[in-house]
């Protein structure tokens, strides 16, 4: 293939764009032209039209075909409430302003629910613009709704058969790809204790393949319309699962990489190891076709019983007098171990299966599979509730949006602006996260806009007849739906102008002014979008990530000093856990949005920083719900030294963070201060290992946190590579 379709198949691999383009406008304009001349209905015609281009061109809606046809059906409902409230509110310019704000925070902010309500979100906004104008015609609410109705219809009947895109590969396949690959290594690691050569550098053949399955997991390796990241429990067990399968690799390696010759238990070790590549074997045939080849949803029963033996073999082997690194493997296969027993539980919650009690003791609740036991409204209402406050970047994004579209609102009805709604879609297209990013699109809209203008124009006022308005709108609008993607906004904005010019012309009585106050209320928008991209929030996720990020940390470094006193002294614990989730779901949501944007290479690996933050939580849940309180006060001093300094260094990356100090982030971590480790305190030895492990690992996430450079970025050191494995690790 060569010349434009050569281009056209590189630029648009699949033709995705053109097919998707192409939908839209068959059923568009078929929407249209049925209204305007079959029904001869100029009210039903427009609302017929804009409905297949709110939710077919302005939303983004994931899955196969048939999912997005439910989609489309599921939101009508929605549709027709935002029409006749827009039919309604438009009684005056106060009354449609004031609906405006509100809505335009309550559809935006719904996203934090997930990608899918994110993607509805633009698309939904329209069909409440296009009614809140004047005239105020309650009158004719009626065939408003039949036109979106109409659309939805045709819309949702062609995503089956017009052209439908492939199905994505689901995320569970992916999952359930990764998962097996983790369940290679662990044998690996067991079988290299046998002492064989080849059995040890097994493992090192199967890394490269697992790490690049495990990086596939991570929200920014998935497009942003099929991340896991949805308010209900399957979602969230997934998010879960996939952390747990790179914390799964990241130990496997640090097993691998322990010197087990010398190691207490190594036969009992090996055998749960075993038992866990088995359990996540299971778990990831599961996945691969979530149960539809007859494979059975995995039981957490072995891995528990894998755990118990384990656990009472080290019990029958009393560790007085061994030194301290024949003890770490012993507590690495342990957290390991707990980890399957994660996620087979997590990907039962995915299968809708039965979890049972939550074992997690009152201290540490809730359990990292909290939301498996909670109904629906409570898990919705549960993340809004998280995110309603100024420091959430999805509650910044709502009320921007919001604050525009209602400016903008209001300045069209003060100003008698003819077309005002223009305005507000002008905004809905140009308005980002960033300040720079809108500016940046500004020109190019401006300069289409006003190109496009011209050709509307010219076209006005030469004496066509309607019906030549109508044979030409098909082939405009499809080169239009198809430039912004494949060329640009500004291409986009041009072609888009000429479509508005061929719809309006075939509606009501038009001449080339229509052009002229297409240029003004594009104008108007785009100076409303940027002068609330400056004033609100203008850097975006990057301003708000440094803070989420270090307000993270600060939390984590008060779960380390908490844990370490509940399991020395027996104190009470006093929220630290709680805090840090709800501080960690804030950082998670911004790290999303930053990585939405443009910026250059930072000077901080924000996985990493992630990582840290997930480490600690997840560790600390695991040793309150595992380890004896109270019971190491032999050795209260040196523990809580070793801890302090641990946290210090969380509290002073937390605190450079939120200063943009990069000398600190940089600056090395300094040598732990390691305490006599006492001999005689019998199986408790054991959960001073864990503890241990535990804050060495902590130690190596900080000083993972300054950002790769570009020789490690591009080099093989696959091992560098699995340890910074971190975004979206928990839920």
């Amino acid at each position: 293939m060569s010349g434009p379709g050569a281009w056209l198949a590189r630029r648009d691999p699949g033709f995705l764009v053109v097919r998707r383009a192409a939908r839209v406008t068959l059923v568009a304009c078929t929407g249209f032209l049925v209204s305007r001349y079959a029904l001869d209905n100029a009210v039903m015609a427009p609302y017929a039209l804009f409905g297949a281009v709110a939710l077919g061109i302005l939303s983004q809606i994931p899955g196969s075909p048939a999912q997005r046809a439910r989609v489309l059906l599921t939101v009508l409902p929605v549709g027709w409430l935002l029409v006749t409230l827009g039919t309604l509110l438009s009684v005056s310019t106060a009354t449609a302003t004031a609906g405006m704000f509100v809505l335009g925070f309550v559809v935006s902010f719904v996203g934090v629910g997930g990608p899918r309500l994110v993607g509805l979100a633009a698309g939904t906004q329209l069909l409440y613009i296009l009614p809140c104008f004047p005239p105020y015609d309650p009158g004719s609410l009626g065939w408003r709704l039949a036109g979106l109705t109409l659309a939805v219809l045709l819309l949702a009947a062609a995503e089956l058969v017009l052209w439908p895109d492939p199905t994505p590969e689901p995320y569970t396949a992916k999952l359930g790809v990764a998962v097996g690959a983790v369940a290679g290594c662990l044998t690996a690691v067991a079988d290299g204790w046998t002492g064989r050569p080849q059995d040890r550098d097994r493992l090192t053949a199967l890394l490269p393949d697992a790490t690049e399955t495990a990086e596939a997991l991570r929200p920014s390796n998935s497009p942003p319309m099929e991340r896991p990241a949805s308010a209900g429990r399957r979602d969230r067990a997934l998010t879960v699962a996939a952390g747990t399968a790179r914390l799964l690799l990241g130990r496997a390696v640090d097993l691998h990489d322990t010197d087990a010759h010398r190691a207490t238990g190594l036969p009992a070790a090996a055998s749960l190891l075993r038992r866990a590549a088995s359990c996540a074997g299971a778990a990831a045939a599961w996945l691969r076709t979530e149960g539809r080849d007859g494979a059975p949803v995995p039981d957490t029963d072995d891995m528990t019983a894998a755990i118990d033996a384990f656990r009472a073999d080290r019990a029958a082997m009393p560790p007085d007098g061994v030194p301290a690194d024949r003890l770490r493997l012993n507590s690495l296969a342990l957290s390991l171990g707990e980890w399957t027993r994660a996620l087979v539980a997590a990907v039962r919650v995915v299968a809708a299966a039965p979890v049972g009690p939550d074992p997690t003791p009152p201290a540490a609740r809730p359990g990292v599979l909290w939301f498996a036991r909670e109904s629906t409204p409570r898990l919705w209402w549960q993340r809004l509730r998280e995110h309603l406050t100024p420091r959430s970047v999805y509650f910044q994004g709502a009320l921007r949006l919001a604050v525009a579209l209602a400016v903008a609102r209001l300045l069209a009805g003060v100003l008698d602006l003819s077309h005002g709604f223009w305005v507000l879609l002008t905004i809905l297209t140009l308005l980002r996260t960033q300040a720079s990013e809108t500016r940046s699109l500004l020109w190019p809209a401006l300069v289409g806009t006003v190109i496009g203008s011209i050709g509307a124009a010219g076209l006005l006022l030469i004496d066509i007849p309607p019906v030549a308005y109508a044979l030409l709108l098909p082939f405009v609008m499809l080169i239009g739906f198809s430039a912004g993607p494949l060329l640009g906004l500004g291409w986009a904005q041009a072609l888009f102008t000429l479509v508005i010019a061929l719809v309006f012309a075939q509606v009501s009585p038009v001449d080339w002014h229509l052009a002229e106050a297409r240029v003004l209320d594009v104008a108007v928008g785009a100076a409303v979008g940027l002068a609330t991209g400056l004033l609100a929030w203008p850097r975006g996720g990057s301003g708000e990530l440094h803070r989420a990020a270090g307000t993270y940390l600060a939390a984590t470094g008060r779960v380390v000093r908490q844990t370490v006193d509940v399991l020395t002294r027996g104190a009470r614990a006093d929220g630290a856990l709680p805090q840090a989730r709800d501080a960690g779901e804030l950082a998670s949501a911004s790290w999303a949005l930053y990585q939405t944007e443009h910026h250059p290479a930072p000077s901080v690996d924000w996985q990493a920083t992630l990582l840290a933050g997930h480490h600690a939580v997840r560790g600390a849940e695991w040793l309150l719900r595992e380890c004896p309180t109270g019971r190491l006060l032999p050795c209260v001093q040196p523990l809580a030294a070793e801890a302090d300094a641990v946290a210090t260094r969380y509290e002073r990356v937390a605190d450079a963070l939120l200063r943009r100090d990069h000398v600190v982030l940089a600056a090395r971590s300094p040598a732990p201060p390691r305490g006599d480790w006492p001999t005689d305190l019998g199986a408790d030895l054991y959960h001073l290992a864990d503890l241990h492990v535990w804050l060495d690992g902590l130690r190596d996430d900080l000083g993972r946190i300054p950002a790769a450079s570009s020789a490690d970025a591009d080099g093989a050191d696959v091992r560098r590579r699995v340890a910074r494995l971190a975004d979206g690790a928990t839920s």
